[in-house]
């Protein structure tokens, strides 16, 4: 283990806490729930002049377009906040990506709105943790970043999207393009448990809309006639379950559909999510998927349409993500904070830029918990302690000691 050093201590010194408080809580005082355009304009306003004490330069990234299905089958598009981005040093041969998101899952017509401080320690409040908590660490981090001697010879981009409770689907595109070339990615997602345990590998996700078209009919009268969508929207689910193993979860969740007792449905949607631990995993669930819809329509004499996917590919521990890792754990154990890192069942960015080649950790945040809960609270000395841990890992990643 590598001590700390006095160009490391002077780093972390900058770390003003008070300020990342300050942060925290003028930002979750703002409902940035995904859909919520007005409250993220304003978090991207409030985020804009804060990174503006960092050099480089910031950008508006529009939202992609994303579509979705309506309960009636019909295909709609969903509107997302803008996405910030802050470039610095763009021409350096060695650069890194920071990633964090402004949204949360409370929208503005949930009660939990507000702050409530639970002992001398202890924050709660929407978005405390997942991640506005996370954000005033990076800002922090890099601040302290920026006074290392090695800091020039870098470059990073900050990105800070708008709809990473949603699966990041209008900014996937985005993370990519940032992700190419870079040498490492951190992601500021609280850590896995309270501890500080980071999440190491993770499954991917993705979400799916079966739309099932059959023919109505008289329930009474004529129902042979009839093709009944939700049934074969139920016999769709069962072979969902069927298809579950060791390494692929898939919860069907919901079917939308029908109409009075007396009439045989022509319209059901299943929605349902799966979750592979592996690409080969992800690949046969495809080739499942699709064998069990053409096997359901011609059993059932119905079309059945799919709409959605895999949107966040599995993150395997490559040697190049075991080897950051190693480096967050012996950046930890120079700070007195032992890190660990388990596998995790959620997903997040990270998944996303591990799809591109790039180590990545994922969960430099804060220390909290509950999340996506009205019980979302944030460990406060986490904040500079998760800072410090960020800028001595960022000047020993650049060549510092």
């Amino acid at each position: 283990m590598q001590q700390i050093s006095i160009t490391e201590r002077a780093l972390i010194d900058r770390i003003d806490a008070p300020a990342m408080l300050g942060h925290v809580e003028r930002w979750c005082a703002i409902n940035t729930g995904t859909g919520n355009l007005a409250g993220l304009a304003q978090q991207w306003d409030l985020l804009a002049d804060a990174f503006a004490a960092l050099p480089g330069e910031i950008h508006t990234v529009a939202a992609d377009a994303v579509s979705a299905i309506a309960a009636d089958g019909r295909e709609t598009h969903t509107q997302n906040g803008e996405h910030l981005v802050l470039s610095v040093r763009p021409q350096a041969p060695r650069r890194y990506l920071l990633t964090g998101h402004m949204d949360t899952v409370f929208p503005p017509d949930h009660a939990f709105q507000s702050l409530t401080w639970l002992d001398a320690e202890t924050l709660n409040g929407p978005g405390v943790a997942d991640m506005k908590g996370g954000i005033a660490v990076i800002l922090a981090a890099l601040k302290a970043f920026e006074a290392s001697p090695v800091a020039s010879a870098v470059g990073y981009d900050v990105m800070i999207n708008s709809d990473e409770e949603t699966g990041s689907l209008s900014s996937a595109p985005l993370i990519a393009d940032l992700a190419r070339g870079k040498a490492a990615a951190l992601t500021y997602e609280p850590s896995a448990l309270a501890d500080g345990t980071l999440a190491g590998e993770r499954p991917g996700s993705g979400n799916y809309s079966a739309i099932i078209t059959g023919r109505s009919a008289h329930a009474g009268r004529n129902p042979q006639d009839g093709r009944n969508a939700i049934v074969a929207a139920a016999a769709v689910a069962v072979g969902l379950r069927g298809m579950v193993r060791d390494g692929l979860s898939i919860n069907p969740a919901r079917i939308d559909g029908g109409s009075a007792n007396n009439v045989v449905p022509d319209h059901a949607i299943l929605r349902f999510n799966v979750r592979p631990r592996t690409p080969e995993l992800a690949d046969q669930f495809a080739l499942d998927l699709s064998a069990l819809v053409a096997a359901t329509a011609a059993e059932h004499d119905v079309s059945i349409h799919l709409h959605g996917g895999v949107s966040r590919p599995p993150k395997p521990l490559t040697p190049e993500a075991t080897a950051l890792f190693g480096l967050v754990r012996d950046c930890g154990a120079a700070l007195g904070k032992p890190i660990r890192w388990q596998a995790s069942g959620g997903v997040c960015d990270g998944n996303n830029i591990a799809a591109c080649g790039v180590p990545v950790v994922d969960t430099m945040g804060v220390r909290g918990g509950a999340i996506h809960s009205d019980q979302e609270y944030l460990i406060v000395p986490s904040l500079a302690e998760r800072a410090a841990l960020s800028a001595l890992v960022l000047h020993r990643l650049s060549g510092g000691n």
